[in-house]
């Protein structure tokens, strides 16, 4: 889930901040911790990730129909044969969605506990999907780039996000798409996603969120396009916690998510050779 506060975000190129012992990745350790004591929990329904269940199956829907829309494809049959990247890819919920539908997907997860899960479940599935453990910096190619890069609820637990937004964005091919999803520093997300969420209904484990930590949707949009990359779709969701149900809406000021795209390399024209 996801949420942000009222904070600056400073662009800090040079150094990276570290989670793991002066590592190089932009995650939190307490953040993998916490993961790692959930990642059992990954694919039960009715568990602790019921939420990240019912939110599963709207976002595929709106990541399917975008992608079809922006490659000029039919819904059925959007993403088949796209390399697509699914960064803080937790258990696998979405990673594995994907590749149902014939996408050749990487799953990237700072998490032991949540790779564990993700590769155990793909495998009893018999689904064929490559997770790798580790952050983006570290885990992909230095020329990797994907057709589609995910980073859906992962920016409000990571310690620098200039530089993780910038890592992930030159992971996206020239034509590509990304998509992000997190949580507003606002009062409302404040008073939803955490007081509500973690105290009043106990959906989520205490300290789950810091709204210091959240992203407003015009940083957001700043900091992709510093990296090149331009907002093409911004919508507010919406989740019910006592029905279990989820939504898009225009409301942007607790969960949202964006779309972000990569300008086509320019083709360059050959001479005649009659010129």
């Amino acid at each position: 889930m996801v949420l942000a506060g009222g904070c600056r975000i400073t662009r800090r190129r040079g150094r990276l901040s570290s989670y793991l012992n002066g590592g190089s990745m932009t995650a939190i350790s307490s953040e993998i911790e916490r993961f790692n004591r959930l990642s059992a929990t990954w694919w039960n329904p009715l568990g602790p990730m019921r939420p990240l269940h019912v939110v599963n199956a709207l976002r595929l829907d709106y990541v399917v129909e975008q992608i079809a829309a922006h490659f000029g494809r039919d819904k059925q049959h959007a993403v088949a044969g796209l390399r697509i990247l699914d960064v803080g890819c937790g258990g696998g919920l979405l990673a594995e969605a994907l590749a149902r539908l014939d996408a050749e997907v990487v799953g990237v997860d700072a998490s032991p506990g949540n790779i564990a899960a993700a590769r155990l479940h793909a495998v009893s599935q018999r689904v064929g999907v490559d997770y790798r453990l580790g952050d983006p910096a570290q885990t992909l190619g230095p020329d990797e780039q994907f057709d589609v890069v995910l980073a859906l609820e992962v920016v409000e637990h990571v310690g620098n996000v200039p530089v993780f937004i910038d890592t992930v964005a030159r992971s996206v091919a020239p034509g590509g798409l990304l998509f992000a999803s997190t949580i507003d520093r606002t009062w409302k997300s404040f008073v939803f996603a955490i007081v509500g969420a973690e105290y009043v209904l106990r959906m989520l484990p205490r300290g789950t969120h810091q709204w210091k930590r959240f992203v407003r949707p015009a940083e957001m949009a700043a900091e992709f396009g510093r990296s090149g990359l331009q907002q093409s779709d911004l919508r507010g969701m919406r989740y019910l916690p006592l029905l279990h149900r989820a939504s898009w809406c225009r409301d942007t000021r607790v969960n949202y998510i964006a779309a972000y795209t990569r300008p086509a390399a320019p083709q360059t024209r050959r001479s005649s050779p009659h010129a």
